[in-house]
């Protein structure tokens, strides 16, 4: 698909490399420190071929060839039309806690919710795989009973298992890989929904109906359609990254299962591991090198390394380490502070960013007496600075990519639903991912909804969809 011809290459190569460090007192001291940095200013040429190099790893995963981008079909076939009714229930796993909720819904719309919180305890985490299934049910069981559900007849429910999973039906996830916290490698490969089913069967006690698996993203996507019909694109940006979008159901993969006269249907593009085949080793530099040394699982997560809010404040400190080390900051003197790995967070720089936006030094300042630097107003200049380029990058890249996506889609209107504490908490990410998308898709018509909670009442949303479907599917048969 050639699609770049609609982008204003010269206007986009002006803003893609982020602004020019303020002159500081010495010229050359200036120049030394834009070339150490340089790496982080990527062009229009090179945003291009990232998004050239996006939409061929689209069409490889969509067609099961060798890429680093799952395209997993949800078999999600549909949104919500406003003819749901009923107590749908949502589990959401994904952390040490997880909750339980009820959905009430009429006509399509929430009328009532209640939510309880539980957690999960480190043997539970990381031993038995049919010990934490049993106590999901437990907790199921507990929630049902307490809020007097007892009595209300069969109870669908929609389980976000944020985890790693391949699809073959909504009602089928096989578990690839546990991550965080959580360890259970007996139930590794087996269907999440089934194990929950059988934890629930062999208490007896409650009639819920596991009706649908689905990630925190895709729930994102629902969830963003209960607030706007528009909504097409779900996308996680917080701690990590990820999206998701209505695809043409018979683009997508697996399309054999969908056997309803499905016209759309939500893929899940996993493209946290986007670049975990080498596909975006031109943009890597050393700062990014030294992130993924120090990352849990080195060598994957490629993409969400350039752009999660778990990494985004140590690729700064890593940054301004190589700054110090050629004597170019803080008169080349580190702290023991500074030189802890993962003590510079994302949190900082977005109190940073906020001062590059009030154009203040307050809150710079602040952080760097806690790391117990000397620092002149240089050093201020170009920590604020550092942090502007890092968070510029991260959102032309994903905004290089939600453009492909509108593309893709050809729809009149797309809104975005976004969930996420660093699209939440980031002072610029919102205005600079509606800048380059605007830029990259300049006739596609967009806006960026905060959709929060898709993890919890995208799930339950999902159950009710999933019951209209079976409702639906029986009447047909009849």
């Amino acid at each position: 698909m050639k699609l770049q011809s609609d982008v204003d290459v010269v206007a986009l190569n002006v803003v893609a490399r982020g602004p020019d460090l303020t002159p500081l007192h010495d010229k050359q001291r200036t120049r030394k420190v834009e070339e150490a940095v340089d790496g982080l200013r990527l062009d229009a040429d090179t945003v291009l071929r990232v998004r050239g190099v996006f939409q061929d790893e689209m069409e490889a995963g969509r067609l099961d060839k060798p890429s680093s981008l799952q395209m997993e079909n949800t078999f999600i076939p549909e949104l919500l039309d406003g003819s749901e009714n009923g107590s749908f229930l949502a589990l959401d796993l994904g952390g040490t806690n997880f909750r339980v909720m009820n959905l009430v819904l009429e006509n399509g719309r929430v009328v009532d919710e209640n939510i309880a919180f539980y957690h999960v305890d480190d043997h539970l985490r990381m031993g038995c795989g049919y010990r934490l299934f049993d106590f999901l049910a437990e907790c199921i069981a507990d929630f049902v009973h307490k809020q007097g559900l007892d009595g209300a007849g069969r109870l669908p429910l929609g389980f976000t298992f944020s985890f790693p999973m391949t699809q073959t039906s909504l009602d089928d996830g096989k578990l690839v890989t546990w991550t965080k916290s959580f360890n259970c490698p007996n139930v590794v490969g087996m269907n999440a929904v089934q194990l929950l089913r059988d934890a629930l069967a062999k208490r007896g006690d409650v009639n819920v109906d596991v009706m649908a698996v689905l990630n925190d993203t895709a729930g994102t996507l629902v969830k963003g359609s209960y607030l706007d019909r528009d909504c097409a694109i779900g996308l996680i940006l917080g701690t990590g990254s990820n999206a998701c979008f209505l695809e043409h159901a018979h683009l997508a993969k697996n399309n054999s299962h969908l056997t309803h006269g499905e016209k759309d249907v939500i893929v899940d593009i996993e493209w946290g591991a986007f670049g975990d085949n080498g596909s975006l080793d031109f943009i890597r530099t050393e700062f990014d090198d030294a992130v993924d040394e120090v990352s849990v699982i080195p060598g994957s997560f490629t993409f969400e390394k350039y752009i999660g809010g778990k990494y985004l404040g140590e690729l700064v400190r890593r940054v301004l380490l190589r700054l110090v080390r050629d004597g170019l900051l803080f008169s080349g003197v580190s702290s023991p502070e500074l030189n802890t790995t993962w003590a510079f967070t994302t949190s900082m720089v977005s109190h940073i960013e906020q001062d590059n936006i009030d154009g203040l030094h307050r809150n710079t300042r602040e952080i760097l007496d806690s790391f117990n630097l000397n620092f002149d107003a240089d050093d201020v200049l170009i920590v604020q600075w550092v942090c502007q380029l890092a968070s510029n990058r991260g959102a032309l890249l994903v905004s290089t990519c939600l453009a492909s996506l509108l593309d893709r889609m050809e729809r009149p209107s797309t809104t975005i639903a976004v969930d996420g504490s660093l699209y939440q908490k980031h002072p610029r990410i919102k205005s600079l991912l509606e800048k380059y998308t605007s830029m990259m898709a300049p006739k596609r018509k967009r806006k960026f909804l905060l959709a929060e909670d898709g993890s919890g009442k995208g799930a339950g949303l999902v159950a009710a969809i999933a019951e209209k479907l079976r409702l639906r599917n029986n009447n047909s048969s009849l």
